[in-house]
């Protein structure tokens, strides 16, 4: 006889229950199910699988240990970026601290040291003035991380504003402001920073003397000034087609019909999903902003001197390129690597926070 026919058959209308159904969960089951009703949102969904990305955190990693030395280094570096050693009451009196080599000491130097006094090294040496170059490179990289924030920060205001409003309202408001932005593509940043340097520095530069202003010197605040002219474009762009492809839901026409003014419904409804393409956007600005920054200040449209830049520590140093080659190696692996590591970061938050990536 088979073991089917002798098991008893369960009766569907029955009122005896199965014991097994009651047995207590494991710990791998109450873990399942903690992981299971978990709460979440966008932002930490995206800094999860960011997390994930071994390549992605060391870039981070490196941006943040780059952020600290320039910012607390100076504060306890023994030496400033405009200090000429050898120079006493603007007269050179020991003209061995030109150009020395990494870890070398002038004469008045070896001569303390010689008496038992401890002086700290120059590590990369000194420039063609006696000026350390080691403190030079870091106000440099401080310069560009500034720079590139700073420029990330008008592109993101700038961009935000202009793209949600041309979005939101469209028609005739969406076309006329559209074709400002065409226009303002059309035009060349080169020239137009070349020409605010010139008009500017006729005009500011009595205005801003004395100032904490006059250490950046007219041509940096040229940059800014076309970084909030000409390259906000983009993001206003990406913006204003996000919110075309969204404002039409559900949620916004009730939003709509329930009365909520244009200002709300673009701050709790429409930006909150464009949100992945702000934060891709704003975080690939960076390292455009730095090497836009880098080149111009490599040919003498940035920072005013004494205040190095990592372009102008560049440029200065072909002089002697083939003298003192170090001095364009420091600054430009000092560009590329706060570029590339900006440049993975932004791949890293496009692949975490872009929703059509998600797998």
């Amino acid at each position: 006889m088979n073991n089917q026919d002798t098991m008893p058959k369960k009766n569907l209308l029955s009122f005896q229950l199965n014991l097994k159904d009651f047995e207590k969960a494991t710990d791998d089951e109450k873990l399942q199910q903690v992981r299971m009703s978990e709460s979440t949102t966008f932002f930490k969904d995206g800094m999860r699988r960011l997390r994930k990305n071994k390549i992605a955190m060391a870039s981070l990693s490196i941006i943040i240990l780059i952020a600290l030395i320039v910012t607390f280094v100076p504060m306890v570096y023994p030496y400033t970026y405009e200090q000429q050693l050898g120079v006493a009451q603007g007269k050179r009196i020991d003209k061995t601290y030109n150009n020395l080599a990494p870890f070398e000491y002038g004469e008045t130097e070896l001569a303390r040291i010689a008496n038992g006094e401890k002086i700290f090294p120059h590590i990369f040496g000194t420039d063609a003035s006696g000026r350390d170059y080691a403190i030079r490179v870091i106000y440099g990289g401080r310069i560009s991380l500034l720079v590139g924030f700073f420029a990330a920060i008008i592109v993101l205001i700038i961009g935000i504003v202009y793209g949600s409003i041309a979005g939101y309202f469209g028609g005739r408001v969406d076309l006329f402001m559209m074709r400002i932005v065409d226009i303002i593509y059309s035009l060349p940043d080169m020239l137009m920073i070349i020409l605010f340097s010139v008009v500017l520095k006729q005009t500011l530069t009595p205005a801003i003397e004395g100032t904490t202003l006059a250490k950046m010197g007219t041509d940096m605040i040229s940059i800014f000034i076309v970084f909030a002219i000409l390259y906000w474009v983009g993001m206003a762009r990406l913006v204003r087609g996000q919110i075309l492809s969204i404002k039409q839901q559900e949620y916004v026409l009730a939003a709509r019909s329930l009365g909520a003014k244009p200002k709300r419904i673009i701050q709790k409804h429409l930006l909150p999903n464009c949100m992945s393409v702000i934060i891709i956007s704003t975080a690939l600005q960076i390292p455009s902003a730095i090497f836009t920054e880098s080149y111009l200040s490599f040919l003498g449209l940035g920072v005013s001197i004494p205040m190095p830049s990592l372009g102008s520590l560049a440029s200065d140093a072909l002089a002697g390129i083939y003298t003192y080659p170090y001095r364009l190696i420091i600054p430009a692996i000092s560009i590329w690597l706060i570029v590339l590591s900006f440049n993975l970061l932004g791949d890293g938050l496009r692949d975490a926070f872009d929703p059509k990536l998600k797998k």
